[in-house]
């Protein structure tokens, strides 16, 4: 849990002031929140989060000059611990699949009622957050999907896979971290992966933490894809 002395520093990127103001005001509604510094473009954001350091990035998908998919792969490149949630008026699926393969760790429907909003934030910001089924769906359809040249890597990988010594020496992960790697990649909650595997959910997020410094990941959508490489999971 969120230690009751320590504020989550967020950063807030839109182009429109009344999109500013909304998610302000949204953000300020808990005392876990503070916001320190906001930007209307991708450009304005990259040189103030640099220097602030946020927390969490609340970033608008769509904007003039550098747009909010732009911002977030070089963000992320710069500050690869840095948590940034798109923020978007559109449900299409693919824009918001987009966003999570250039780093994001999540997204939000402007539309969705503020306190929707604070849930799903402090979830991201106890590294809780879920990634849905549809886009766990998406992300191995499209890893399914073989790019030219790509056929008899994958077969090498698999043969390796079927031996046990050489899976091993494929990942760094213990028998236990791969089971909750192969959840997380099906789109299933901590909770929902700790009642599954008779752990706790505190045990299940330093499993969580343990993955993704193993593996120099950042986000659940990259264990994804890592799991479906390694041959984990199955579409």
């Amino acid at each position: 849990m969120m230690k009751e002395t320590t504020q989550v520093r967020v950063f807030l990127v839109d182009d429109h002031p009344h999109g500013r103001e909304g998610m302000r005001d949204i953000v300020l509604s808990d005392s876990s929140f503070a916001i320190v510094g906001e930007a209307t473009s991708g450009e304005e954001a990259i040189a103030a989060i640099s220097e602030l350091q946020p927390d969490l990035v609340l970033m608008d998908i769509h904007m003039p000059g550098m747009g909010g998919l732009e911002a977030t792969q070089q963000l992320k490149l710069l500050m690869p611990a840095l948590k940034i949630v798109m923020v978007t008026v559109s449900d299409d699926i693919t824009h918001l699949f987009e966003a999570i393969k250039r780093g994001a760790q999540g997204y939000l429907l402007k539309n969705l009622a503020p306190s929707s909003w604070m849930e799903y934030l402090r979830a991201i910001s106890l590294d809780e957050a879920p990634m849905s089924k549809e886009l766990a769906f998406r992300l191995l359809q499209e890893f399914s999907v073989t790019k030219p040249g790509e056929q008899k890597k994958r077969e090498a990988a698999k043969a390796q896979l079927l031996d046990k010594d050489a899976a091993i020496m494929t990942t760094p992960l213990t028998d236990r971290e791969k089971e909750v790697l192969e959840r997380v990649a099906t789109g299933a909650s901590n909770r929902e992966i700790a009642v599954e595997l008779g752990l706790s959910e505190y045990t299940v997020k330093n499993h969580l933490k343990n993955i993704l410094q193993k593996l120099h990941l950042g986000n659940r959508v990259q264990l994804t894809r890592y799991a479906f490489q390694q041959g984990m999971v199955e579409r």
